[in-house]
C-alpha cells in the first residue's frame, strides 16, 4: 500500500494492535487476538488495516480478564470479581466462549483432594427433591417442590419451569430441552419441554384386563438413546418397568411385572442403563424388622429377558449371609458392580462380565487410621470416574482404585481385595450439615444433597490436583 500500512495478509503475529474498550486503551499483539480462534471477533479485528484503535462499547474490566486468558490460557485472580454469567456473556460477544469454558472447567475429579466448591440454591422451594447431573454437558436439572430448574456447565441458572405436580420425586433429562418427571404422590410419567415450559406428553401404566393396575406412580427412571425406562408401582403394590419410546412418548413394552407381595418382587428403586452391554439393571432394597433385603436384576434391553439376578438374603451359601446390601451402584467405565453391606458397612465389587451365583469380592480396609464405620439405613454409594463415593449418615468418603505398576490390561481386570483404598473427603463441619440423601457425579464434579437441607453441594478437585495412588 502507498502509505506503508501493511494489509491483512502482511500483518505479522508479533505486530501490536490497539483496542479501545469502553474508553480504556489496550495494546496487545496480533497473535494474542488470533488465539481466540479464526471465527472470533478479536481475530477479525487483528486483520484491520488501520492502526487507529477500534472502539468496542463493552466492559473494560472484564475484557482485561479475557485478554489475560488469551495470553496465558488461565484466568487472572481479578476475574473472581465477576460472576460466571458476566464472564460468559462477554466471552460470547467476543467469540471466545470455548476458551473461557476450558478455563472455568474443573480439573479431573479426584475424591482424595476434592472439597466443597459451592452450593446450588434454587430461589424458591430450596429443598431439592431430586436432581439429574448430566455428564455429557455438565448441566444439572433440579427438581424442587413442583418446579424444575436447569443450571448449565458453569452452574449458572438458565431457566425454571413450574409443572402441574406439587412434588417431583424423580427427574431425568432425556433430550436437549426435554425432561421427564414423576411423583410418589401423583400418577404417571410426564414429559416437559423446558424451552417453552409446556407438558408435551404423559405415560400412565394401565392394563384394561387388570383393574388393580391404575394410578401407578413412578419410583425410578433412566434413559437410553431411544427409550425411557420407568419403574411404576400401583396402590396394591403391583409393579413393573415400562419401556417408553422417546419419539412417540408412548409405552411400548413391560419388563418384569411383579405382585410386590415379597422382598423379591418389590418395586425397583434404582435403574441404570449400560449401553456397552445393552443391559438395563434394576435394584430394589427393603428394610424391615429383620434387617435389609432386596435384589439386583439385569435385563437384556432388546429382548426384555432377565439374564442374571441375585437376591439377598440368599440361600445361605454366601460367606456374607445375613449381611444384605444397603445400596448398589455400577461403574460404567469398568463395567463393575458395587454394593455396600447393611450391617458391616463393607464394600464389595463384582465384574459384570463374569457374573455368577456369588460374584462378590469384598474389599479390605488396610488403612489403620480409618475407623470402622458400619452400615445402616443412611448408607448409599455412587460410582464415578473409577471411584466409589460413599455416604454414611452425614459423612462422605471415597474408595479410589489403585494403579498397579507393570500390570497388563488383562491382569488389570482381575478384582482382588486390595484394589481400592478408602479415604475421607469431608471435614467434621461438613458431616454436621445433615444425612446425605443422594450423590451423583457429572462434568468432573460431585453433587450431593442432604435431608431437609436446602440446595445441592458441589464438590470438585483443585486446579493443582494430580494425585495418583500406586501399589
Amino acid at each position: 500500500m502507498e502509505d506503508g500500512t501493511p494489509d491483512s495478509a502482511q500483518r505479522t503475529t508479533g505486530e501490536r494492535v490497539k483496542l479501545n474498550v469502553g474508553g480504556k486503551l489496550f495494546e496487545t499483539t496480533v497473535s494474542t487476538l488470533r488465539s481466540g480462534g479464526p471465527d472470533s471477533l478479536l481475530s477479525a479485528l487483528s486483520n484491520r488495516t488501520s492502526n487507529e484503535p477500534v472502539f468496542i462499547d463493552r466492559d473494560p474490566e472484564i475484557f482485561s480478564a479475557l485478554l489475560a486468558l488469551l495470553r496465558s490460557n488461565r484466568l487472572p485472580s481479578t476475574a473472581k470479581r465477576f460472576s460466571n454469567h458476566e464472564l460468559i456473556d462477554e466471552a460470547v460477544y467476543y467469540g471466545i466462549e470455548s476458551q473461557l469454558r476450558s478455563a472455568l472447567a474443573p480439573s479431573q475429579l479426584s475424591g482424595i483432594d476434592a472439597s466443597l466448591f459451592s452450593t446450588i440454591r434454587p430461589s424458591s422451594d430450596g429443598v431439592v427433591t431430586d436432581f439429574n447431573a448430566v455428564d455429557s454437558d455438565g448441566s444439572v436439572w433440579v427438581a424442587h417442590g413442583g418446579q424444575v430448574s436447569v443450571y448449565d456447565w458453569s452452574l449458572t441458572h438458565t431457566e425454571t419451569v413450574r409443572t402441574h405436580l406439587d412434588y417431583i420425586s424423580s427427574i431425568k433429562k432425556v433430550g436437549t430441552d426435554l425432561a421427564v418427571v414423576g411423583s410418589e404422590f401423583e400418577s404417571g410419567l410426564h414429559f416437559y419441554n423446558l424451552a417453552n415450559g409446556r407438558r408435551v406428553g404423559s405415560v400412565e401404566w394401565t392394563d384394561p384386563s387388570d383393574p388393580r393396575i391404575y394410578k401407578a406412580k413412578v419410583n425410578a427412571v433412566v434413559d437410553s438413546v431411544d427409550s425411557v425406562y420407568a419403574a411404576f408401582e400401583c396402590q396394591h403394590r403391583e409393579n413393573c418397568v415400562v419401556s417408553i419410546d422417546k419419539g412417540t412418548m408412548k409405552a411400548v413394552s413391560e419388563l418384569g411385572r411383579q405382585s410386590g407381595n415379597s422382598a423379591k418382587s418389590t418395586v425397583v428403586g434404582k435403574l441404570t442403563f449400560l449401553p456397552e452391554i445393552n443391559a438395563l439393571l434394576g435394584v430394589s432394597v427393603s428394610a424391615g424388622a429383620f434387617g435389609y433385603s432386596g435384589y439386583v436384576r439385569l435385563w437384556d434391553s432388546r429382548s426384555g429377558d432377565v439374564v442374571w439376578e441375585t437376591n439377598e438374603p440368599g440361600s445361605g451359601r454366601s460367606s456374607r449371609f445375613g449381611d444384605s446390601f444397603a445400596d448398589v451402584d455400577f461403574d460404567r467405565e469398568d463395567l463393575t458392580m458395587f454394593k455396600i453391606c447393611s450391617k458391616s458397612g463393607d464394600l464389595a465389587v463384582s465384574d459384570l462380565r463374569k457374573l455368577s451365583e456369588d460374584p462378590w469380592v469384598y474389599l479390605e480396609e488396610k488403612n489403620p487410621c480409618m475407623r470402622h464405620a458400619g452400615g445402616g439405613s443412611s448408607t448409599l454409594i455412587h460410582c464415578y470416574r473409577k471411584q466409589v463415593f460413599v455416604g454414611r449418615g452425614g459423612e462422605l468418603e471415597v474408595w479410589s482404585r489403585m494403579v498397579e505398576k507393570g500390570i497388563d490390561g488383562e491382569r488389570e481386570r482381575v478384582l482382588h481385595e486390595g484394589l481400592y483404598r478408602r479415604n475421607y473427603m469431608d471435614k467434621v463441619e461438613d458431616a454436621e450439615r445433615g444425612i446425605i440423601k443422594k450423590i451423583e457425579g457429572a462434568g468432573d464434579r460431585l453433587f450431593v444433597t442432604r435431608e431437609n437441607a436446602e440446595g445441592i453441594e458441589v464438590w470438585q478437585s483443585s486446579q493443582f490436583s494430580g494425585a495418583v495412588l500406586n501399589l
